[in-house]
């Protein structure tokens, strides 16, 4: 991947044996990992340690992961029906009477 492309890249914050006792077990027993997106800094490929600027022009280190990520998040397959209210129930809230 050339300079500047749109990467992100992985490196690990903690090791499960560097993990408070003061998490659950579960959690416990895999390391934190962080993952950024950025621009890459020189020449790599995938797999190599290399340098990104972020979007806000922090530079970090890490494992190259990939290029061109995309943002795959979700909250899960969970329906929240009271949150199909909110949005009506907070203009009925706001509405003010101007006279």
């Amino acid at each position: 991947m050339k300079k500047g492309t749109w990467v992100e890249i992985e490196e690990t914050i903690l090791t499960p044996e560097m993990r408070t006792g003061n998490i659950p077990e579960e959690t416990r027993a895999v390391p934190l990992i962080m993952r950024v997106k950025g621009f890459l800094m020189e020449e790599a490929k995938v797999g190599d340690r290399v340098q990104i600027e972020t979007i806000t022009g922090r530079v970090l280190e890490g494992a190259l992961l990939c290029e061109n990520p995309t943002y795959d998040y979700s909250y899960g397959d969970t329906f929240v029906p009271e949150l199909m209210k909110i949005g009506k129930e907070l203009r009925a809230l706001l509405e003010v009477d101007h006279d």
